[in-house]
């Protein structure tokens, strides 16, 4: 049991018990709520004055209350609001947990009333403190969500992207306004009918542009390690404080992007790209990285699919439990704990809607077959199109002609969330985007995914004693025995299942070896599944997406840096070492020959003998890259014969170093 003040923040960086702690300026919150499956969480916050004048205002009139409903700005409308209510007293508690997650504990455990500074019992507030069994989540009201580009200058917004501005589609969403967005848009829509006017002009007058990640500056006389040792302070932002009006949601830690048009961070990318860091000696950054997506859980609720306004109506594949065993693995055992609170958060989002769910129906993420099992989907709270690929989208749905086009944005929205955007996997034909339906496929690599969140959450629970560790347990087993009964097809392999025609894929993918990674396969299933693996996907550069050639960057013949880490590390987990090192060696011999050519890293590889750069997608090949960085360096470790003493590049004419 643990008392419900979730979180105290202190206004600057302090030590308890020897560990430490990271703190937002400014700022202090006890949070206290009454739970329950479906209780309302109310905080109570306390906004530190740092000014001089307001120091000098007792600390009381600094309270306001934050209520997902009804927002109470004066202690004075917190009483009228709760005059009724028992008043909150002083209380001391066992933990008291951080917003990163840390728990403060000492033999003398701090009072509420000690933390704050200021004695709780003088205000009345909406709540009781109630003792809750440590395995409820603490859910808080998400931030509110700022407006996406095409919300906030709408008319502006698609003559740009229908009208082919820019090349990219989401080059224009990234620009920042330089004043209030509204405005803008109403002076486009008084000008753009007049006479002689230019779109161009008016948007450069009204934006500042985002220029793209730039890496190319490096020496060309570098071998491959050094390389990516130089590539991470190029790919590094720190951007705690973002100006207005800006598509971008600021981070309280420096964090890395992958490069190229990809100026921000992204959930799955980054814990390959972490992987990467703890091996280069960075774990501090790492570690940030880790503190800033659990800032992303406490304030949104779940962390999006990168740190932009239009990316918060969905996430990506759920890494987060990994990046915590990755940390735990640097720290020690104590990690899993710290971040319980934002886990258990993590996996509320992705089983939202589980306990009203009908058999043979689907909710958000969440999908219960005809027999009861409850497996998860990808899925988008928006169903319009993408505003980074609104062209794209809107085309695609102009296509389909027996569906509304709200059903197609929603899929090609759920696509982008499965990582995979975009691959035959989603695609009724195998081969045309306009059939996509992934809302309606439970993908066995999202399922392998929230199988270890799972057996964290179990792993977490277990140090404090908590119950929750035997029902985490529980609920993975439970979902290993839906995997075996759903997404096991008897040729040998795991696949996707479509649980509104109730068929499971014949289609043979990387991501049959999501489950040897997570360690829910038997050594039968691992068995089998290598054994299909070796014979359908090896290819002369490593690991084959798919065996389907579409023309979509997630099919063959491109080859991806975490799938071939997925691959390697499961592989390896259940005794298949030489089909790990055949993926290994042949894949990172791919990277290291267009290194030797063109001395960069690549987002994707095509697996043809002659080493290039992917094709496919609806963008150019990017230069960075964070996840190729992080799988090449974890590859070089454990193949040093491959690529470890790497010749550099030649010297390449200015003409054609800038025509890249």
């Amino acid at each position: 049991m643990r008392w419900n003040c979730s979180a105290c923040w202190a206004s600057s960086a302090s030590a308890n018990a020897g560990r430490r702690r990271h703190f937002d300026t400014s700022l202090w919150r006890a949070s206290c709520s009454g739970y329950g499956a479906r209780a309302r969480q109310i905080q109570a916050a306390w906004i530190r004055a740092d000014t001089p004048e307001s120091t000098r205002v007792p600390a009381t009139r600094r309270i306001r209350l934050l209520n997902p409903v009804v927002p109470v700005r004066s202690l004075s409308a917190c009483r009228h609001l709760t005059r009724s209510r028992p008043p909150l007293r002083s209380f001391t508690m066992p933990h008291v947990v951080a917003r990163s997650g840390d728990v403060m504990s000492s033999a003398a455990p701090p009072s509420c009333t000690s933390l704050l500074g200021l004695s709780l019992s003088m205000f009345v507030a909406p709540c009781t403190l109630t003792a809750a069994p440590l395995d409820t989540p603490v859910v808080n009201a998400p931030a509110p969500t700022p407006p996406t580009p095409d919300q906030a200058y709408p008319e502006l917004f698609q003559a740009v992207q229908s009208g082919e501005l820019f090349d990219d589609q989401k080059h224009f969403v990234d620009f920042l306004p330089l004043r209030d967005p509204a405005l803008i848009n109403a002076d486009y829509l008084a000008q753009h009918d007049h006479p002689g006017f230019d779109l161009r002009k008016f948007v450069d007058a009204n934006f500042e542009e985002s220029p793209p990640v730039q890496t190319d500056a490096i020496r060309q006389d570098t071998a491959l390690r050094e390389h990516i040792d130089l590539l991470w302070p190029k790919l590094v932002r720190s951007q705690n404080h973002v100006p207005p009006y800006s598509s971008l949601l600021s981070l309280p830690h420096p964090y890395v992007v992958p490069g190229g048009r990809f100026r921000e961070v992204y959930y799955w990318d980054s814990y390959f790209t972490m992987l990467g860091l703890v091996k280069s000696g960075q774990t501090t950054l790492s570690r940030q990285m880790l503190d800033n997506f659990a800032y992303l859980i406490d304030t949104y609720g779940h962390i999006p699919n990168g740190n932009r306004s239009y990316y918060l109506s969905r996430s990506q594949p759920p890494f987060f439990s990994y990046m915590v065993e990755l940390q735990a693995g640097v720290e020690g055992q104590a990690v899993y704990q710290r971040y319980l609170p934002q886990l258990q958060k993590e996996y509320a989002y992705w089983m939202q809607g589980s306990d009203d769910v009908q058999p043979g129906q689907a909710a958000r993420h969440v999908v219960r077959l005809a027999d009861g099992s409850v497996l998860n989907r990808y899925w988008d709270e928006r169903d319009t199109p993408r505003p980074e690929a609104w062209l794209h989208d809107t085309r695609t749905a102009a296509e389909v002609k027996d569906r509304p086009a709200a059903e197609v944005y929603r899929d090609l929205r759920a696509g982008a969330e499965s990582g995979w955007d975009y691959t035959s996997r989603w695609l009724a034909d195998g081969q045309n985007l306009r059939t996509i339906r992934t809302t309606a496929i439970i993908p066995i690599d999202l399922n392998s995914l929230l199988y270890h969140l799972e057996r964290t959450l179990a792993q977490a629970c277990a140090q404090p004693g908590a119950a929750c560790s035997r029902d985490y347990a529980a609920l993975a087993q439970q979902r290993k025995q839906a995997i075996d009964a759903h997404l096991w097809n008897k040729a040998g392999y795991y696949a996707d299942y479509d649980w509104q025609t109730r068929t499971l894929s014949d289609q043979i993918t990387a991501a049959a070896l999501y489950p040897l990674f997570a360690g829910l396969a038997s050594d039968d299933h691992a068995k089998r599944t290598a054994s299909t693996v070796r014979r359908t996907l090896v290819r002369p550069g490593g690991l084959a997406t798919t065996a389907v050639k579409t023309g979509q960057q997630w099919d063959e013949p491109n080859g991806w840096a975490p799938l071939q880490w997925v691959a390697v590390d499961g592989l390896r987990r259940y005794g298949e070492q030489a089909l790990a090192r055949t993926i290994g060696e042949r894949f990172l011999a791919q990277v290291q020959a267009l290194f030797a050519r063109e001395h960069k890293l690549v987002e994707k590889y095509g697996l043809e003998t002659n080493a290039a750069g992917g094709g496919g997608g609806e963008y150019a090949l990017q230069d960075g890259f964070g996840w190729t960085n992080g799988v090449t360096l974890m590859l070089l470790n454990l193949y040093p014969g491959k690529g470890a003493k790497a010749a550099p590049a030649k010297r390449v004419r200015k003409t054609e170093a800038a025509a890249r």
